[in-house]
């Protein structure tokens, strides 16, 4: 926790750094949430081959930033948190030219049946078959 899913238009595959927002990403949750910390923090992302904004017009991208946390965070707290992931899509998406970026964040709660479990690296295994 928290589980982080970023989804992006193939459009901005040549001017988003991947690693480099999810590390400020990390650093960012932990400074926003009480609870959070950056060695909790698991992103994913998912390029979208087509995104249809509108009517369709050319020179349109899309990315949308879902924010899974456990339960009990208050509705501030994740306003603040959404306003915050926003700013960063934002800084990282403002150099892409002749591009208007749509931009959105969705923090949510993580279900009661949400269970996680973290294997240990086994000493000496190299992961070689």
């Amino acid at each position: 926790m928290p589980h982080i899913l970023v989804e992006y238009d193939e459009a901005l595959q040549g001017s988003f750094d991947r690693r480099r927002f999810a590390l400020e990403l990390h650093s960012l949750a932990a400074k926003t949430v009480d609870g959070i910390t950056v060695e909790s923090c698991k992103t994913r992302f998912r390029c979208v081959d087509e995104a249809v904004i509108a009517h369709g017009e050319p020179e349109q991208a899309l990315i949308h930033v879902e924010f899974a946390i456990l339960p009990g965070r208050t509705a501030e707290a994740k306003s603040a948190l959404s306003q915050a992931v926003l700013g960063l899509v934002r800084s990282h998406t403002a150099s892409v030219p002749g591009t208007t970026v749509h931009a959105s964040v969705d923090v949510r709660d993580l279900g009661a049946a949400y269970r996680k479990h973290v294997a240990p690296a086994t000493p000496g295994a190299s992961g070689a078959l």
